[in-house]
């Protein structure tokens, strides 16, 4: 029996939600997270639904399928192909879920159950809602796994989600939500956890399928290179109320609401953190990666090679140990990289490809097995205690999650004194003003001293841990990954918070990022790293308008740009270097 059972009518509205409304009981009184949302899905539509964290886009979509908590209410209207479905029992959601409206979830490592493999989940899936034989599901579960187009479905069948990389989960979760061909498919940032170049790639499939399918397509986003990408429409919401909708076309041309024009003003775009008299045309750079030598201009002379080397890696090899039957790993090979006094350098690449080894090892945590390393003056190709100690207090470390960087059970003062008190050994008022420096230093009140880390926003909670970092004057500001967790309006002040503060304190800094429009923001130099090796090294106009490497090139290729029309065309530029833009090409 064939598992696709749903016909489509072109134009057909799908889903028709008005005057969505949903509440949670916090204390015995109900508090508003989504406000009268009103509006259409038809067949074949990608409708994006954009805004912060807290304004209500994913609370309203979970309300469709009934998965909010116990302690909410729905009130309004929402039809699923003129079928109300607010209000539905339980079993009657159960048949609406999954066999007519699927979900895509932000992280499919805890969307997928890690015990079970892949195949069989999406074998339970199909036999939860039609009458096929274990052989039959089994067949339909590995077409469904080749039309998302993983490389060996026969073998992702088999294997277990770990056992897949971040992006062939993804692949996975997607031909699971597909597998009973549904007339309707929420996203929910489908793309966030994936490196540029892999969500380039989940983007197209999504693309492709919904081309094939005639699937409708609900997509929740805070990034508007993702919109500008997939979407025909889009809504933006704020606090529960939705502040403007039309064509994405529309929206980014001639944004009506403040909040909307806040929203992209904050977006970091790839090409405009240059220093040129010029912003970066990266689209014409995507057309002229093979073009000639390096301009004079680019290729100048670095103004801060005269400054004092902070950091120095010289042919250096750094390895995981062996542990039990597992056998020592090396994660990054033949590194030599400089960091100067008052410079940023970006380090980019995919996920694996050896930037979080680099920083660990920067700040003494992973051991150097040959070669040179030094940091602040100190060797640490062959570290001692005291060494590593020295270089600690001459090193600050800014994390990616700053929720789970701070002690929940401290106050945000006693996380800021904690390393001054035991470096330095101040008490009292003095350790007081200190901190109230720091505070002040980071654009928070004093007042905050006395809260605790879940009491502020995760903004705020970042700027704690930049202050905390900064305590003790460090020479080097390790960053890993330090705004991809925040709302890009969050991350833009806290962008320009740090620029503020390198150009303050003039610290080093290396900034670990897979995010090109972040680090052309901030960074003086960048540095491309690929499988445990730097492939190309340079000033940020060297990298991002002439890169001499193909990686380089692909990374600046997979790059969404908030902006439709141009977007547009760096895609078919994307695919045409691909070799993918002639679908009858074999």
């Amino acid at each position: 029996m064939n598992a696709t059972t749903h016909s489509f009518t072109p134009g057909e509205v799908v889903l028709e939600v008005n005057d969505l409304s949903v509440d949670f009981g916090v204390d015995g009184v109900w508090v508003p997270a989504a406000k009268k949302v009103s509006y259409k899905v038809a067949t074949g539509e990608v409708l994006a639904i954009v805004g912060e964290s807290g304004s209500g886009k994913s609370v309203s979509s979970m309300a469709l399928l009934g998965l909010l908590p116990n302690n909410s209410r729905v009130a309004g209207s929402a039809k699923l192909r003129g079928r109300e479905i607010v209000g539905l029992r339980p079993s009657q959601l159960q048949q609406v879920r999954g066999r007519q409206v699927a979900m895509i979830f932000q992280e499919p490592m805890t969307a997928l159950n890690p015990v079970l493999t892949v195949g069989s989940q999406i074998v339970e899936t199909l036999r939860q809602h039609f009458h096929l034989s274990p052989s039959e599901a089994r067949t339909r579960a590995v077409e469904l796994l080749t039309l998302v187009e993983l490389p060996d479905p026969e073998k992702a069948f088999a294997s277990y989600p770990h056992q897949l990389s971040g992006g062939q989960r993804q692949r996975a979760m997607i031909a699971q939500s597909i597998s009973c061909d549904p007339v309707l498919l929420i996203a929910d940032e489908p793309t966030t956890a994936l490196d540029v170049t892999v969500q380039a790639e989940i983007l197209e499939l999504m693309r492709s399928l919904q081309e094939r399918l005639g699937t409708a397509i609900l997509l929740i986003t805070h990034d508007m290179g993702v919109v500008a990408d997939m979407a025909d429409r889009m809504i933006v919401m704020r606090s529960g109320d939705v502040v403007e909708t039309g064509t994405v076309a529309e929206v980014f041309a001639a944004p009506k609401h403040p909040y909307t024009q806040a929203l992209l003003d904050a977006v970091p775009r790839l090409g405009e953190g240059s220093s040129a008299s010029e912003a970066i045309d990266i689209t014409a750079t995507l057309e002229d990666v093979d073009a000639g030598d390096i301009d004079a201009d680019a290729a100048a002379t670095d103004p801060l090679v005269e400054r004092a080397v902070v950091v120095k890696f010289e042919d250096v090899a750094i390895e995981y140990p062996k542990r039990g039957r597992v056998p020592a790993f090396r994660a990054a090979d033949k590194i030599s990289l400089e960091i100067r006094q008052g410079e940023v350098l970006g380090l980019v690449g995919e996920s694996g490809s050896g930037k979080t080894t680099i920083g660990r090892a920067t700040i003494g945590l992973l051991p150097v097995h040959s070669g040179r390393l030094t940091v602040t003056g100190v060797d640490l190709s062959t570290p001692t205690r005291d060494a590593i100690r020295k270089v600690h207090h001459n090193v600050g470390i800014v994390f990616q999650d700053p929720s789970s960087s701070l002690n929940p059970r401290m106050t945000i003062g006693d996380s800021i004194a904690e390393p001054i008190r035991l470096s330095q050994g101040l008490k009292g008022k003095a350790l007081d003003t200190r901190v109230s420096q720091l505070l002040d230093s980071v654009r928070l009140p004093l007042a905050y001293s006395s809260r605790f880390p879940h009491e502020l926003s995760g903004g705020q909670k970042q700027r704690v841990g930049i202050a905390r970092a900064l305590a003790l004057d460090p020479k080097l500001l390790v960053a890993d990954e330090p705004t991809s967790a925040l709302d890009v309006s969050v991350q833009a002040t806290v962008l320009e918070l740090l620029r503020e503060l390198q150009r303050e304190k003039g610290f080093a800094c290396l900034f670990v990022t897979h995010d090109l429009a972040v680090i052309d923001a901030l960074a003086d130099r960048i540095a491309v790293m690929r499988r445990g090796e730097i492939v190309e090294v340079g000033t940020r106009e060297q990298i991002l308008r002439y890169p001499q490497e193909a990686y380089t090139q692909r990374l600046l290729a997979a790059v969404p740009v908030p902006d439709p029309e141009v977007q547009h065309a760096r895609r078919e530029l994307r695919l045409a270097a691909l070799g993918l833009d002639n679908p009858d090409a074999p």
